[in-house]
């Protein structure tokens, strides 16, 4: 949230209660009471050269390892093993944020972002959201957009 203050980004947030076993996107939009398609999850990919990579999609989608290859002009891609996530971003499961990671990777937002006036990413821990506009994120992590589902 410091990053989103620095740059004057406005942002409200959302806490809500963890449960180990549901941290998906879809459960949390449903105790939040607002429509899946708005709450987005971060995923963490590299390529062929293990170059990190982070992706922003819509919480009940897939990441289509394909298309994202092609966004990054990569020949193949695969989601990161969940031992290295935290050393490569600082956060855990559940709790990885496209803001503030160890390092700035490259970031893509899926496309479908410019549908919505606001999504909730996660903001860095579990049990808390972050709400704001999609533009908003693209500048905050100078991410691009792509078609990734």
């Amino acid at each position: 949230m410091r990053i989103l203050d620095s740059l004057g980004i406005r942002y409200e947030t959302v806490s809500y209660a963890v449960e180990e076993e549901h941290v998906d996107a879809v459960t949390l939009a449903q105790s939040l009471g607002v429509n899946p398609e708005e709450v987005w999850k971060t995923l963490v990919a590299h390529d062929e050269q293990n170059a990190p990579l982070v992706f922003v999609i819509p919480g009940p989608a897939e990441l289509n390892l394909k298309k994202a290859a092609k966004a990054v002009g990569s020949k193949k891609i695969d989601l990161v093993n969940l031992r290295d996530l935290t050393p490569l971003t600082g956060y855990v499961r559940g709790g990885c944020s496209p803001l503030g990671m160890k390092k700035s990777y490259p970031t893509w937002l899926d496309e479908m972002a410019g549908v919505f006036p606001r999504i909730y990413v996660n903001a860095g821990a579990r049990g808390l959201q972050v709400i704001l506009a999609p533009d908003d994120l693209i500048r905050a992590v100078n991410a691009k957009t792509a078609d990734l589902t």
